[in-house]
């Protein structure tokens, strides 16, 4: 926003930045004028920026808010979009930022974003999570697919069908075994 407290100096950096911006001069010189030009030109700009965000985009967001439905994130620092609450898995505050993922650009041009990958693309970063813990963890993790969604939203920050697909393309590829209790690390010399 510009303030200027002498009329015909306001007008001047008006004029500059509108051949700054490329944008057209205002018919009238008062400063409503130039404001409602301005923000014609931010709305353009905005416009063209979103038309390139595209479902599975990688993007950088920034939490500002906190709703009923979820959470509210600045895009790449340009758009708004929003984080359902039921695809949150972790805890997150306003203010932090974090990588995420466009997941819908919809046809009222709102977008929906997530915090995984979307298809089977999270399925491999999410293997190797598993992978790993399970190393970390002597081979052993007691927690199944028959175990509660708070469960292993705290332990690996994803929805329970998300997992579900992880430890079975880790048990079809004879990574893992699958017992009553947990999933087992298979050793090499194993045969099931």
């Amino acid at each position: 926003m510009i303030v200027c407290i002498k009329p015909r100096l306001c007008r001047e950096i008006l004029s500059q930045l509108s051949a700054i911006l490329s944008i057209r001069q205002p018919t009238s010189t008062n400063y409503l004028s130039y404001t409602m030009v301005l923000n014609e030109h931010k709305k353009g700009r905005a416009q063209k920026k979103q038309a390139g965000f595209y479902e599975g985009q990688k993007v950088a967001l920034l939490i500002s808010d906190r709703t009923d439905m979820g959470f509210i994130a600045l895009i790449n620092g340009t758009e708004k979009g929003i984080l359902y609450k039921s695809e949150v898995f972790q805890p997150l505050k306003i203010g932090q930022e974090i990588d995420g993922f466009i997941k819908k650009v919809r046809d009222d041009k709102k977008i929906d974003l997530c915090l995984q990958k979307l298809g089977y693309n999270a399925i491999g970063a999410l293997s190797q999570k598993i992978m790993d813990k399970l190393q970390q963890r002597g081979g052993f993790i007691a927690v199944t697919d028959k175990s509660q969604p708070k469960v292993i939203a705290d332990i690996f920050g994803v929805s329970k069908k998300t997992f579900k697909k992880a430890i079975g393309n880790l048990y079809k590829k004879r990574l893992i075994t699958l017992e009553k209790d947990g999933i087992r690390l298979r050793t090499a010399g194993a045969s099931n």
